[in-house]
């Protein structure tokens, strides 16, 4: 396809109904038995002697680090891994707030870099059908001639990921611990209000809160817009309305959140923290940042977070206030005995290789990734500085040598990092016995439903609900409208094109075509 057209159709779509993919059955070849194209299958490129040179969009990830650079091409720890892996990079960072514009842009105007940094799916939106059009590479035989311990350290699900119709796309970060988030808590502030016990059903928590709010803590639970890292109790009653939280009920495939019953009493457990102040009164408008500032202020004394994340917080929490202990414990359960957050997909960011980039390069980028999932770069990423960061500086820093740099890894946790210390010991620990117990995984359409395409008000993204049940959800906790009126939210996302990804999402699970299911309790589904 020349380029014109391309452009021409990726814009239409993108700014419209959204390009709509192949569907990709739910079991797909392995990596090695798949064939790749003639192009991919040629004569092999001339490997250069000197580094190869090549261009990367990386998208910020709110890394503090990144964001305050000057020039990211200039930075040193950039200049050392240029160094161990004889490469030249030219890094286009891309904003993270405004990510899926941007990318849209990029594909719009065909500047696009020789590696693209994208979401877990080949069909993600920010991709805008780039996949299906051919603007990237089949890396099948190229991965298997150039970079072979890619496909021996990656796990299969992960490739299964970026795989469509039997041919890879990407080279993935991968998730071995699907449960990722995690229900976070101040266990010095649970001792000094007399908690002897962690708490396990919603109503326990619930007792915890306003034991929390009693000895004068600001914010029992601290809330965040969207409910994003603050929607523990949906979860709970396994009611997430999100992109993976399809269910099937008497053989028909639904949203979670058709579960009207189960959907109000999640919807009046937070109306009950807003109306006693056990959550932060401004939650619908907290954004990340502040989300966080208020956190390691003092201020809080329950929030969600990614389990990893918890040394560094607590870091940063101690020079605020000196005293302070973070811990994970079992997310609050619900009716059926079950709770935790929704389950990640086993790939996380991705990487492809623009189609048009030079055949010599190849070669190089190639072993660029492979070399990150070596033993070598384990030890230089998470090991090279402090394990154990004392300031915000510190921490910046280290986050983004081994989370930002370490581009492809396992992104569960840090396994390098946590094994030097007791609290990083002790973390692992929570990674054994307390994540694999919980996450309430689902059914998603990948790539997503046409309708929800032409609709964007009713479709869902990874953690944020559609934006037509935002908006009523926002309202009923505040008491703005009755919860009891959730039957007719559900109509209203039926009414503005909800009936028609109903009607295509039975028709494909019936065909059992372009579906991925989370969680051990959806292969009952398959």
């Amino acid at each position: 396809m020349r380029r014109s057209k391309w452009m021409a159709c990726t814009m239409a779509f993108a700014l419209t109904t959204g390009l709509v993919g192949c569907s990709s059955n739910v079991d797909k070849p392995t990596p090695a038995a798949s064939a790749g194209s003639p192009a991919t299958a040629s004569a092999a490129p001339v490997v250069p002697q000197g580094p190869t040179k090549f261009s990367i969009s990386l998208r910020t990830l709110n890394f503090d680090y990144v964001e305050k650079a000057a020039n990211l091409n200039e930075d040193k720890w950039v200049k050392e891994l240029e160094k161990k892996t004889n490469t030249d990079l030219d890094i286009r960072l891309v904003p993270h707030a405004d990510f899926e514009k941007k990318m849209v842009q990029m594909f719009a105007t065909g500047d696009i870099p020789d590696v693209v940094q994208a979401g877990a799916s080949t069909s993600g939106k920010e991709l805008a059908g780039s996949v299906q059009a051919g603007v990237f590479l089949e890396l099948n035989d190229l991965i298997k001639q150039y970079a072979p311990n890619l496909l021996k350290t990656i796990p299969q699900a992960a490739w299964d990921e970026v795989t469509l119709n039997g041919k890879i796309y990407a080279i993935p970060e991968y998730i071995s611990q699907p449960s990722r988030r995690a229900t976070w808590v101040r266990e010095d502030l649970m001792q000094k209000a007399g908690i002897t016990k962690d708490p396990k059903t919603v109503d326990e928590y619930l007792d915890m809160l306003r034991a929390f709010k009693k000895i004068g803590v600001e914010h029992p639970f601290m809330g965040r817009q969207d409910f994003k890292y603050a929607d523990i109790f949906f979860g709970a009653y396994d009611v997430y309305p999100y992109l993976s939280q399809f269910e099937v009920i008497d053989g028909k495939v639904q949203p979670k959140f058709f579960d009207s019953e189960n959907m109000q009493k999640a919807l009046q457990m937070y109306k009950t923290m807003f109306d006693e102040g056990l959550i932060h009164k401004e939650f619908a408008t907290i954004n990340p940042t502040n989300f966080k500032n208020i956190i390691l202020s003092g201020k809080a004394g329950m929030w969600e977070m990614n389990a990893q994340e918890l040394l560094q917080w607590q870091t940063q929490l101690k020079q605020a206030v000196p005293d302070a202990k973070i811990k994970i414990i079992p997310s609050p359960v619900g009716p059926d005995g079950k709770g935790g957050g929704y389950l990640y997909s086993s790939g996380a960011r991705s990487y492809l290789i623009n189609a048009k980039t030079a055949k010599d390069k190849i070669p190089g980028i190639l072993k660029f990734f492979e070399w990150q999932t070596s033993e070598e770069a384990d030890k230089w990423f998470d090991l090279t500085l402090p394990t154990e960061p004392k300031t915000d500086a510190e921490v910046s820093e280290q986050r983004y040598l081994s989370g930002f740099l370490h581009m492809v890894k396992d992104d569960a946790f840090r396994k390098q990092i946590l094994s030097t210390t007791q609290e990083g010991k002790d973390l692992l620990k929570t990674f054994e016995t307390v994540l694999p117990n919980e996450g309430r995984g689902g059914l998603e359409f990948d790539p997503i439903l046409e309708a929800m395409q032409k609709n964007p008000d009713i479709a869902p993204l990874s953690d944020t609900a559609p934006a037509v049940l935002l908006t009523h959800m926002v309202k009923m906790v505040y008491g703005k409208e009755p919860i009891s009126d959730w039957p007719k939210v559900i109509e209203e996302w039926k009414s503005k094109g909800g009936n028609d990804a109903l009607k295509a999402a039975n028709e494909l699970y019936q065909k059992r075509s372009g579906i991925k299911l989370r969680g051990p309790e959806a292969q009952k589904w398959k």
